[in-house]
C-alpha cells in the first residue's frame, strides 16, 4: 500500500532533519524544502535520494509547488513570526495538510483566527504547535482536566535543563522575550498587551521539587488550552535557571549528539475549587521529542481523514492516547493523572 509523499519544510535545520531521518526510518516517501539547494542536495544523499524542492518563504509560488506535491507539510523553519503565514497559506492553496512546530502565540492566534475557514473550504487539517514547548504543555493540560469540572486555573510548568539552542532557536527566543504585545489568557478572555514578568514557585513533584520559574512566559498554550478546557485563566512558567546554563546562548555550532542531552520535566496543574490534578511527563532530548511528535501527527493526516481546518495537538488528537504512544515511542514518561 502507498501512502501520501511528506514534505519537510526546514529539512535541512536540526529539527528538519531529525523529522526527515524519522519520516525515511518509516518507509515514507518525502521531499526535503527549504532555501539553500546544496544543503537540501547533501541532505538528500544522506538519506538515500529523496527528491528536493528549494523554496524560499519569500516565493510563494515555489511554497505552492512544494504543497501541491505532498499530502501532508512538517513546517521547520522558524522563527514562525517570519515563516509561519507564507507556509500556512501555500499549504491551504496547495491543498496539504499541515503541520507546524511553531511556538510564538501571534502565528498560533493568526492561525486560528485567520485560517480555519479558509482550511476547511480547501479540505486541509492544520495542526499548529506540535512541538516540544507549547505542545507538551497543550496535550497535558488536555489529558490533565478531562472529565474535571470547575476549572479556576491551568498552569503549566517547564523544567528544562542542558538546553543548547539552535541559531533559529535563539532568533525565536530574542524576539519572545522582546515581544511587548504578549497574549494571556485571564478572567476567561484573550488580552494583547504587555505583562509584568514576575518570578514564581511550580511545585514540580519530586525528585525535582519546587522550582523557581519565570511566570508568565509567551508561550501558545494561553491561545491552544481554553479551546479544549474549560478555564478563565491559562498560564504557562520556565525555570528560570534554564537560561542560566553556560552555553545556551552560544551552542549553535553544537555536534547533534552533545545537543541531544537536554533534560525535562512539564507539569501540569489543573485547579478546581475541590482541589484539583496534575500530571507529569519527563524524559530527555527535547528536540528528539518536538520531531516524532510532528512525525506522528503529519503520518496521521496523510494517512486518514480528519475533519478540515486548524488544530492544536489537544483537538486534533486525544491527548492521552497520544501522549501513551509518544511514551511507547521511549520519547518520555508519562505519570497520568493523579488527584491533589
Amino acid at each position: 500500500m502507498s501512502h501520501p509523499l511528506i514534505a519537510v519544510y526546514g529539512a535541512t535545520g536540526h529539527t528538519g532533519r531529525l523529522v526527515a531521518a524519522e519520516l525515511r526510518a518509516r518507509g515514507r516517501d518525502i521531499v526535503l524544502g527549504g532555501r539553500d539547494g546544496g544543503a537540501l542536495k547533501a541532505l538528500s544523499d544522506e538519506l538515500g535520494g529523496p527528491p528536493v524542492h528549494e523554496a524560499t518563504v519569500d516565493d510563494p509560488g515555489a511554497l505552492r509547488a512544494l504543497a501541491e506535491r505532498a499530502g501532508a507539510l512538517i513546517h521547520c523553519a522558524g522563527p514562525f513570526a517570519h515563516t509561519g503565514r507564507p507556509l500556512a497559506t501555500a499549504a491551504v492553496e496547495g491543498g496539504c495538510h499541515y503541520v507546524d512546530h511553531a511556538l510564538e502565540q501571534h502565528h498560533t492566534a493568526w492561525l486560528f483566527d485567520e485560517m480555519h475557514d479558509p482550511a476547511r473550504r480547501a479540505g486541509v487539517t492544520m495542526i499548529t504547535a506540535m512541538s516540544f514547548y507549547g505542545g507538551m504543555g497543550d496535550l497535558l493540560a488536555g489529558a490533565t482536566a478531562a472529565g474535571a469540572e470547575g476549572i479556576e486555573r491551568v498552569v503549566l510548568g517547564y523544567a528544562v535543563s542542558d538546553w543548547l539552542l539552535t541559531a533559529g532557536a535563539k532568533r525565536t527566543a530574542e524576539l519572545l522575550f522582546a515581544d511587548t504585545r504578549r497574549i494571556t489568557y485571564d478572567a476567561g478572555a484573550r488580552h494583547v498587551g504587555y505583562v509584568e514578568p514576575r518570578n514564581a514557585v511550580f511545585p514540580f513533584p519530586p525528585p525535582l521539587g519546587p522550582r523557581t520559574m519565570i511566570a508568565p512566559v509567551p508561550f501558545s498554550e494561553v491561545v491552544t488550552v481554553p479551546r479544549h478546557v474549560r478555564t478563565p485563566r491559562v498560564e504557562a512558567q520556565l525555570t528560570a535557571a534554564t537560561f542560566e546554563q553556560e552555553g545556551v546562548f552560544t551552542s549553535e555550532r553544537v555536534d547533534a549528539g552533545t545537543r541531544a542531552g537536554s533534560r525535562f520535566t512539564v507539569a501540569a496543574q489543573v485547579v478546581t475549587a475541590g482541589g484539583g490534578f496534575a500530571g507529569r511527563v519527563s524524559g530527555r532530548d527535547l528536540w528528539r521529542l518536538s520531531a516524532v511528535a510532528s512525525v506522528e501527527a503529519a503520518v496521521r493526516l496523510a494517512d486518514a481523514p480528519h475533519e478540515p481546518g486548524v488544530y492544536g495537538p489537544a483537538e486534533a488528537f486525544p491527548a492521552e492516547a497520544f501522549l501513551r504512544d509518544l511514551e511507547r515511542l521511549g520519547l518520555l514518561s508519562y505519570s497520568g493523572r493523579a488527584r491533589t
